[in-house]
């Protein structure tokens, strides 16, 4: 019997068992298949230092019916699954107001110092280099009023959390960008965050260090999982593999699988897609085009181009419409290829109504832990809220992440 079972192979459910077992615990880590392959595979691969606030809902009335009427490509929606996320999105909305959003942004951006700091050593033990590029992330702005707000705001990040960042005007910008075949209004140059080539080769290579170091790593069905006399058990293809205790890294599956424990989760599906496109003229770095709500970056198969959030069922059928006109839209920017040739990839970022990922106990089963919930920021935050678990479980509780803990959330 092992130590810990880890639910989920994607960043988050890697980076924990990785974390466990550098502090001498047996860990067998299950999913359903190879990991790295569900949402950590398909996401922008940026390691977003600058993300120290997190995506609040909007406010104003204004945006809000932009997003209402889909005038807006930064958020779609359909009514059922909206309807049925409303309890979630009430509280995320509350959330969202400039108090309660300050507040969570002093945790969170707690997060994102870390971030870089947590992956380098995994990064390096992986033998990984060859995917890291460290020339920082760029919004870029066709919008002027919109430019000069984000600016200023750019600027009180770095005063209130140290964040750094270059503010160019767009002809400056496209003439150290070759790809751009005309000149943003203006760009916002964050300088340390890092990107990632392949996020879900990546993945893959962190569970292979974690192999490598004696882990066990297993196919199975975490909707098996049944509490024993010593622990816990899930059917694997395998046979039986148990542990006594469990880690939840599921993402978006663990509000599901954890109502058969008697928990109620609220939790906010964003659903997003990806495409590659042939890079014809080298891009140097990721960007987001702020106007279209989609972001491109250089990767091994081209250039990635990834959406913004789609609030639909987690089972419901693919439709890429934001990936569409967000592509066509990009590509009076940006010059890329044709589209490579591809199954249309799509993934759900959990996001909990407060913003802030789930870290810690189970508030009813002593032998239990949850690791999930990091919205559009696993990737990113994963190795973090590894060290954060480890240390709740080692009874090292520090008040500074009261806030991640499960207690008082649901």
């Amino acid at each position: 019997m092992a130590d810990f079972m880890v639910l989920g192979a994607g960043m988050v459910g890697v980076s924990s068992a990785l974390a466990l077992q550098e502090q001498g615990h047996s860990v067998v880590l299950v999913d359903r298949t190879t990991p790295g392959l569900e949402t950590s595979f398909g996401n922008a691969g940026i390691i977003q230092t600058e993300a120290v606030e997190p995506y609040a809902l909007p406010q104003d009335l204004s945006t809000l019916w932009c997003y209402a009427v889909g005038r807006s490509n930064d958020v779609v929606w359909k009514t059922l699954p909206a309807l049925k996320m409303a309890p979630a999105l009430w509280r995320y909305f509350r959330n969202s107001s400039t108090a309660k959003h300050h507040a969570i942004s002093n945790t969170y951006a707690k997060l994102a110092a870390r971030a870089t700091a947590d992956h380098a050593p995994l990064i390096e033990a992986s033998d990984s280099e060859q995917l890291i590029a460290r020339q920082g992330l760029s919004m870029l702005y066709r919008d002027e009023q919109r430019f000069n707000q984000e600016s200023l705001r750019a600027e009180r990040l770095e005063r209130e959390y140290g964040v750094t960042s270059r503010i160019v005007d767009g002809v400056t910008y496209q003439a150290e960008e070759p790809a751009l075949k005309q000149a943003p209004v203006g760009a916002i140059h964050w300088l340390q965050s890092w990107s990632c080539r392949d996020p879900g080769g990546l993945t893959q290579a962190y569970a292979e260090l974690f192999v490598k170091r004696g882990g066990s790593l297993v196919f199975g069905d975490a909707h098996s999982l049944a509490e024993t006399q010593t622990g816990w058990q899930v059917t694997t293809d395998s046979g039986i593999a148990s542990a006594e205790q469990v880690v939840i890294a599921l993402g978006p599956w663990s509000p599901e699988l954890l109502k058969g424990f008697g928990y109620h989760i609220p939790m906010v599906y964003k659903r997003g897609y990806h495409g590659h496109y042939k890079e014809t003229t080298r891009l140097n770095r990721p960007f987001l085009d702020v106007a279209n709500g989609v972001l491109a970056a250089p990767m091994s198969h081209g250039i990635r181009v990834t959406t913004g959030a789609a609030l639909v069922d987690l089972d419901d059928v693919s439709n890429p419409q934001q990936l569409e006109r967000g592509v066509k839209a990009l590509r009076t920017l940006l010059t890329m290829g044709d589209r490579v040739r591809e199954s249309q990839w799509f993934g759900t970022r959990p996001c909990m109504p407060d913003m802030l990922p789930v870290v810690g106990q189970a508030p009813k089963h002593a032998r239990m832990w949850f690791h999930f919930g990091h919205g559009h920021q696993g990737f990113t935050q994963g190795p973090t809220t590894a060290q954060i678990l480890l240390s709740e479980i080692a009874g090292e509780h520090s008040d500074v992440w009261q806030p991640l803990r499960p207690q008082g959330r649901f």
